[in-house]
């Protein structure tokens, strides 16, 4: 199958663009800019998880990079079982530290013995899956609201440890800084909508023009 045709996108729509227009006429106005952006996400919740613990503290191309060895040494359906074959030492190759690669091969052994068990998070809420995922070597807040924005779909993630999202924050409302009291404002306000303020905050800190 061609891998355009194959991509999944978050899901939203002129409820949610409608709803924080209303409450925030400055994003408002950004939207209807910006038009609609589309964001991938990743279907596969253990994938998705090893691909947000890939995206720690590198930009966006450098994870798409290193993501794309991994499938390239691995195959394209990584599972526990893979990174248990394949070991640290091949996943570090990839282009990762050995203390990442180390921590991805912890994350599946503690999947595939259900130390941690995924297939329950859909019935779960952000703050039970968040609890359970940070119990992990080398997950934190961060990756865990990744997989639940871009893996999940779930509706209301606005992350203060994203720097993106934190960046596009600050060129909206052209602020030299942002304090963690000034983005809980704004979460409340984007509520129950934050993933949506997300991926166009997101765009926001990435669009060269703005």
């Amino acid at each position: 199958m061609d891998e355009e045709i194959a991509m999944q996108y978050f899901s939203y729509g002129e409820k949610e663009i409608a709803r924080l227009a209303a409450e925030d006429p400055v994003l408002g106005a950004a939207m209807d800019r910006l038009g609609r952006p589309d964001r991938v996400i990743f279907p596969d919740l253990f994938s998705a998880l090893i691909r947000s613990v890939v995206g720690q503290q590198i930009s966006t191309k450098a994870a798409d990079t290193v993501w794309n060895r991994m499938q390239d040494a691995l195959g394209n359906d990584i599972t526990p079982d893979v990174i248990a074959l394949a070991g640290a030492d091949e996943i570090q190759q990839c282009g990762m530290s050995k203390r990442k690669a180390g921590y991805i091969c912890g994350i599946a052994d503690a999947v595939a013995a259900k130390k941690v068990d995924i297939s329950t998070f859909r019935k779960k809420s952000d703050e039970e899956i968040i609890k359970e995922l940070t119990v992990l070597p080398g997950v934190g807040v961060w990756t865990a609201e990744m997989m639940l924005l871009l893996s999940m779909e779930r509706p209301d993630v606005l992350s203060w440890n994203d720097l993106g999202i934190r960046r596009g924050i600050m060129r909206l409302y052209d602020m030299p800084s942002l304090s963690k009291s000034e983005f809980e404002i704004l979460r409340n306000r984007y509520s129950p909508h934050g993933s949506v303020a997300s991926i166009y905050l997101w765009e926001i800190a990435h669009t060269d023009c703005w």
